[in-house]
């Protein structure tokens, strides 16, 4: 009998589920870049960001988020690229905004948010692909040459004072505004997207245009009429 029990406890132990290790890095082939190293307000979050190389000498880098108070786990916020990134706090810290270097002038955007792990990637698409999906999704995007090169998804200056400089009052914490440029060859390099801008609600998670960036707005896209003719 106790050797029965005893082969039933032994059993269950080695079909118990084994708890993964709590990540706290990349593997050894990568290499931190501490002048990469980045800091949010009151250094709650330590971004630290690590590259390796291939055979082709061609580089792989990975950013890593640390919290002050569990410096022992850390989480990777993906996806990797080819660039180091630079990375902005809301003011509550429960958002991260990636600016991300993609190629030769060009870049987008990554979205992450605090969840119970750690932080995620708060949309199911890169986010910089959604900032152009809603500006191709509107009417007077089809007056323009879509852009295919010098494509950027820029981060426009004012989250850490809510766009104040804006001269909006939004609630605190609630939006982003972003900007978007991008070029076609036309006779020459055209930009028909210089600036255009919109924002992002980070509580529902939609797109829209405020009445302030109308006026701008209009000015920053170039229409077909306005291209010449080949």
């Amino acid at each position: 009998m106790k050797l029965a029990c005893l082969a039933v406890a032994i059993s269950l132990v080695l079909a118990a589920p084994v708890s993964a290790a709590e990540p706290t890095g990349p593997g050894p082939e990568y290499t931190i870049d501490p002048k990469a190293t980045q800091t949010s307000p009151e250094d709650a979050y330590t971004i630290e960001q690590y590259h390796k190389a291939d055979a082709n000498d061609d580089w792989t880098w990975q950013a890593w988020i640390r919290a002050k108070d569990s410096k022992d786990k850390a989480t990777l916020l993906k996806p990797d690229q080819d660039y180091p990134a630079f990375f902005r706090f809301t003011n509550d810290l429960h958002h991260l905004v990636r600016i991300q270097k993609t190629g030769s002038g060009e870049s987008t955007l990554f979205l992450y948010r605090l969840g119970k792990d750690g932080f995620e990637s708060a949309t199911a698409k890169p986010f910089g692909d959604l900032v152009w999906a809603f500006l191709y999704s509107r009417p007077e995007a089809r007056k323009i040459r879509r852009p295919d090169f010098h494509m950027s998804v820029n981060l426009v200056k004012g989250l850490d004072e809510d766009y104040r400089s804006l001269g909006v009052d939004w609630p605190k914490n609630r939006y982003i505004v972003v900007a978007l440029y991008g070029e076609t060859d036309t006779h020459g390099q055209v930009a028909t997207v210089n600036d255009w801008r919109c924002r992002y609600d980070l509580q529902t998670g939609k797109f829209d245009v405020p009445g302030e960036f109308a006026k701008a707005n209009a000015k920053a896209l170039v229409p077909f009429s306005h291209l010449g003719k080949g």
